[in-house]
């Protein structure tokens, strides 16, 4: 599956806002939710990948979309810090392979792919070979630059392998040796098209490893070699035109109206085609409106605006109460309000997540001396009340996330779960074995006397969070713990957690751990978006360093049950210790505009909205 929809509460680093919520009895919502759930679902269609072939379409027509906030950038490396600036560079590139969660196999993207494993020398080679067929295009132009080995070496050891640009890929670049030395994935090239990997060790997953996207060397070496760091980060940036920006993806962008809209044209040159010989996408243009607000989205969509919406909980009544007015059935062309059909999948694989800063540099405040004990996070974690939330802010669409790797992961292991659930008597047991206990007034004070306060960061402008922050807040404030919920503008949050480590405690998502090795700049210590503590030299807790051992046991270990044993004790670790602690995973709704063709249209909790392959009703 490739190019997917984003999905409610699935972005990478997507974070919310606040509001109070009043608390509604759980016996009714219960009674109000079982019932509802089954209705709800008997109005909605259920379509699911199963590894169907996508049929050819007709060309023709326009996708319109939306974004809630602005582009920072169209650069690809400035992009890995800010979710919609990704989502919009990434229309312009390819990976290097993408992975079939089907027939659970790699499948080739940009290149094809081979595994060369010495098990006498204890090395392996990925050898990568890029398609004859791709190119950096340009919009408007007949100018087209083959993509060669150069691009992807320059980008690996010239970008992302550069400490300086501190890229998210560069902790991935080293592997920890048997005897404790640290050692690097090196890229070697043997021709235009051909490039390998060479691992100083065998590892368990080294397509997941070496898969990446890169920018064209041709523009990024001279800016580097010319004006260094600085002049590859001003590289296509917002006020850049459009037209300059080379694409090897679907699309190129041809208009960028600030506050207003980006507008996207189809690139003829895409390598891959339909049985036709016709290259995706079949849309001619796709105008990617900027709208804020997601009330307003949701009313665009309703006017035949937009193409598609990811509908929030308290959208499903009117969105599903007005589809397919009329006669229901599908149209070409135009759209009128209400012609679009509602579908389902079940709850997501991943979940948003709560974490509190335990970086030395706050050592002078008082939260630091509550977060750096675990009994801390166990007890918040146990105010947690997930079945409120699950009621009150999800309708019952959602359900408590209560272990570590989701179900597809290979390692996933049912029996290691969340033990610090929702008992307000046993957090006061927790906090009470920590010194801290109420006062005259119920007031929770620590050991020194110091009232226990902290603020809980959130995005603004997301109502879903911003109500689950409210209820967090609320539970806490019963035994006497104030949590003040601080609404955050997005970059100054992303500021906060990757370079100035300002902040208490927040609230926010950071994708699917759907490979037991993902996310190496986050679980390893020494990771740049380690988030409660990042860039540790040496690990700051033994659980930390036990983890940092167990990541890279486990990325060595190819014997199924020996890795097996290794997981288990990392996720059990994790869930003991609590560095971040998961809310719910929502059960998710999309609406899609009947004009469109829904043959080669799936919906489902692994990959997605699917709506690459769409083509209009004939």
């Amino acid at each position: 599956m490739k190019n997917r929809a984003i999905i409610f509460l699935l972005a990478p680093l997507l974070l919310f806002s606040c509001a109070r919520v009043e608390e509604v009895s759980l016996e009714k919502w219960e009674n109000i939710t079982v019932a509802g759930l089954s209705e709800l679902l008997a109005q909605t269609q259920s379509r699911p990948w199963r590894g169907e072939a996508f049929v050819a379409g007709a060309p023709g027509g326009v996708w319109n979309a939306a974004i809630v906030s602005e582009p920072k950038t169209f650069n690809l490396l400035v992009a890995e810090r800010d979710g919609p600036s990704n989502t919009i560079v990434r229309m312009m590139h390819e990976m290097l392979v993408d992975f079939d969660p089907v027939r659970r196999e790699w499948t080739p993207r940009a290149a094809f792919f081979e595994i060369e494993v010495d098990e006498a020398a204890g090395t392996l080679r990925v050898i990568y070979t890029l398609r004859d067929n791709l190119y950096w295009s340009f919009y408007n132009s007949d100018r087209r630059i083959p993509v060669t080995s150069d691009d992807v070496i320059f980008w690996y050891d010239e970008i992302q392998g550069d400490r300086a640009f501190h890229s998210s890929a560069f902790p991935g670049q080293f592997l920890t040796m048997e005897d404790g030395t640290t050692a690097r994935i090196t890229i070697e090239r043997i021709d235009d098209k051909r490039f390998a990997f060479f691992f100083p060790r065998i590892i368990a997953n080294p397509i997941l490893s070496t898969n990446m996207t890169f920018g064209p060397a041709f523009i990024f070496e001279p800016a580097k070699r010319e004006r260094g760091v600085q002049g590859v980060l001003d590289l296509f940036n917002i006020a850049s035109n459009p037209q300059d920006i080379p694409s090897k993806g679907r699309w190129f962008l041809t208009e960028y109206v600030p506050g207003l809209r980006l507008v996207f044209n189809r690139n003829p040159d895409y390598w891959e085609q339909d049985t036709e010989g016709f290259s995706f996408p079949y849309t001619d243009r796709s105008i990617v409106q900027i709208l804020p607000d997601v009330n307003t989205q949701f009313l665009v969509f309703q006017e035949g605006r937009l193409e598609s919406y990811s509908a929030r909980p308290e959208d499903l009544d009117n969105l599903i109460r007005g589809q397919g007015r009329g006669s229901g059935a599908r149209r070409h062309g135009g759209s009128s309000r209400g012609d679009y059909t509602v579908f389902n999948a079940d709850g997501s694989l991943g979940a948003s997540l709560w974490s509190f800063n335990q970086n030395p540099q706050n050592s002078d405040q008082p939260f630091y001396d509550w977060f750096t004990q675990k009994e801390f996070r166990q007890a918040m974690s146990s105010l947690l009340n997930r079945d409120r939330v699950v009621s009150q802010v999800y309708r019952g669409l959602a359900e408590p996330m209560l272990y570590f790797f989701p179900p597809p992961n290979p390692f996933y292991n049912p029996d290691i779960r969340l033990r610090h659930t929702f008992d307000a008597e046993r957090a006061l047991e927790l906090l009470a074995s920590i010194g801290m206990t109420q006062d005259a007034a119920g007031i929770m004070r620590d050991s020194q006397g110091r009232a226990v306060e902290f603020d809980l960061a959130i995005q603004t402008d997301a109502s879903v969070i911003s109500d689950t922050a409210a209820i967090i807040a609320d539970e806490a404030a019963r035994i006497g713990i104030r949590i003040n919920v601080r609404p955050t503008d997005f970059q100054r949050l992303v500021e906060q957690l990757t370079g100035t480590w300002d902040w208490a405690s927040v609230i926010i998502t950071l994708g699917v751990q759907f490979w037991p090795t993902q996310g190496s700049n986050v679980w390893s210590s020494s990771g740049n978006l380690h988030l409660w503590h990042p860039l540790q030299e040496s690990p700051a807790t033994h659980w930390e360093a036990r983890i940092d051992y167990l990541y890279n046991e486990g990325s060595f270990t190819i014997d199924t049950e020996r890795a097996q044993a290794i997981w288990d004790e990392f996720q059990t670790i994790v869930l003991e210790y609590l560095p971040v602690i998961y809310l719910v995973r929502p059960r998710s709704f999309f609406a899609l505009n009947n004009r469109w063709d829904f043959t080669n249209f799936f919906f489902d909790n692994i990959s997605g909205a699917e709506t690459s392959y769409l083509f209009l009703q004939q």
